[in-house]
């Protein structure tokens, strides 16, 4: 496949029959290979001796160009044509990641950084060497933290230059709606709808449920043919360029659970691990929220022993 064009992209998956073309994706693969194009352009301009002067003098750290929002319901393929995305640039440094991960790894910078003066510019500036290229999966709002202190994250990292590519199934006017204090998140919408081209995604195929529908679901016994195979399925779900991480915790309500493998958004459980310790309908509610597929092995024998 072709690096650098995110249409040579989807054709070639087209073509192998991974997925069947789609309008509506052929549409917002057309975005990104605007976005992507623009961002080819910046970093060219960026080499150039007028920004080399303008970053000597602290006035190169303007957002080179507007990033995408892409929202709409679940199962329209908004994660695999992200992902198409991103797999398609090698022009700036890029950085890939579940939203509710990210935030996680915020508080936790913000952890270490107590007590110094302005934490979250430190962070932004953190983020920014590493990145200046941000794709997050998921961008939702329901933890008033979070809601309170995104607009500075998202100022600061607008300000030195990032561009941000999301998914989402909400548009940004309609996140953390009836949050607590949400007249201080409203400035966070202000810059979503500022930096980022808004495109709602109204239909498409979610490629990643298409390949469970022809993979085998369920395989007994639980043995060394059977962990072959769920470990194939896990490759062929996670982002292409995700790095798989084993015996990884995985926060959960404030509590850790210990997964077989984590891939982003798609993670594999023991189940013993997932279901023998004290947990509430909450914790799978919010596992549901965060992962896209799981997996899970060591299923017992039920019988009326174990009923419950």
């Amino acid at each position: 496949m072709s690096k650098g064009n995110v249409l040579a992209k989807y054709r070639d998956d087209v073509a192998s029959g991974k997925i069947s073309e789609d309008s509506e994706q052929v549409r917002i693969v057309g975005e990104l290979q605007r976005l992507l194009n623009e961002l080819k352009e910046a970093a060219l301009q960026g080499r150039g001796l007028r920004n080399q002067v303008k970053r000597a003098f602290g006035r190169a750290n303007e957002t080179p160009c507007k990033g995408l929002y892409l929202w709409g319901g679940v199962g329209r393929g908004k994660t695999y044509l992200m992902d198409l995305f991103f797999d398609s640039v090698d022009s700036v440094p890029k950085r890939r990641t579940h939203f509710h991960r990210f935030m996680q790894e915020v508080h936790q910078r913000l952890a270490v950084l107590q007590g110094h003066k302005n934490p979250l510019v430190r962070i932004a500036d953190e983020l920014a060497k590493e990145a200046k290229l941000l794709c997050f999966d998921e961008f939702f709002v329901q933890d008033i933290a979070d809601a309170m202190l995104l607009a500075g994250l998202l100022d600061a990292l607008f300000e030195r230059g990032v561009v941000l590519v999301t998914t989402s199934n909400i548009q940004p006017d309609g996140l953390y709606r009836n949050g607590l204090q949400r007249a201080r998140f409203l400035p966070a919408i202000a810059l979503l709808n500022a930096q980022t081209k808004v495109v709602e995604i109204r239909s498409g195929i979610d490629y990643r449920l298409r390949s469970l529908e022809q993979a085998t679901l369920y395989h007994s016994p639980d043995d060394a043919q059977a962990r072959s195979a769920m470990l194939a399925s896990l490759h062929e779900l996670v982002p292409s360029e995700t790095h798989l991480t084993h015996e990884t915790p995985v926060e959960v309500l404030g509590r850790e659970l210990r997964a077989l493998w984590v891939g982003d958004d798609v993670v594999w459980f023991e189940f013993a691990e997932l279901c023998d310790g004290p947990r509430s309908a909450f914790d799978y509610v919010e596992l549901a929220r965060l992962f896209h597929t799981m997996l899970i092995s060591g299923i017992p024998v039920f019988d009326e022993t174990r009923n419950d």
